[in-house]
C-alpha cells in the first residue's frame, strides 16, 4: 500500500516563499517586528498590530502536542494542533509513528509529507 498523498497546496504572492522554503526542508513562519512575537500562518500584516512591519523567519521544527484526535474512518489518521516551540500554534498531522502514543503535551519534530502532483510538501509532525 502506498503512502497517502495530502493535497498540494495553492500558492499566492503572499505564501510562495513559505513553500519555496517547504521544498527545501525549512518552515517558515511570521515574526511581527514591532512586537517580536511569531505567528502562523504567514500574511502580510501582523495579528498583533495590523502592521506590515513582518517578516519571515525559519522555525526551529520542535513543538508540543497542544490538541488532537484520531479519526478512524479512512484512516487511521491524526490531526492535532501543535504548538510551535516559537509560540504559534499550527493545524496539521501527526504521522510516522504509533498513534496510540500520541498525547497532549507530547514532545515532537517537523517533517515534510509529499503532497499530490508537483506541490510542495506540507509540513506534518511526528512524535519527538
Amino acid at each position: 500500500m502506498s503512502e497517502k498523498l495530502f493535497a498540494a497546496p495553492v500558492a499566492d504572492p503572499t505564501s510562495q516563499a513559505v513553500w519555496d522554503a517547504a521544498r527545501q526542508g525549512r518552515l517558515l513562519i511570521g515574526l511581527c517586528k514591532d512586537t517580536g512575537k511569531h505567528f502562523w500562518y504567514p500574511r502580510g500584516v501582523s495579528p498583533f498590530t495590523l502592521s506590515p512591519n513582518v517578516d519571515l523567519v525559519e522555525a526551529s521544527g520542535q513543538g508540543t502536542v497542544y490538541s488532537y484526535t484520531i479519526l478512524r474512518a479512512g484512516g487511521p489518521t491524526c490531526a492535532a494542533y501543535v504548538e510551535l516551540a516559537e509560540g504559534p500554534r499550527l493545524f496539521t498531522n501527526i504521522v510516522d509513528c504509533d498513534l496510540a502514543e500520541v498525547r497532549i503535551g507530547a514532545k515532537v519534530r517537523l517533517v515534510f509529507k509529499a503532497t499530490e502532483g508537483e506541490g510542495a510538501p506540507v509540513p506534518c509532525f511526528t512524535l519527538a
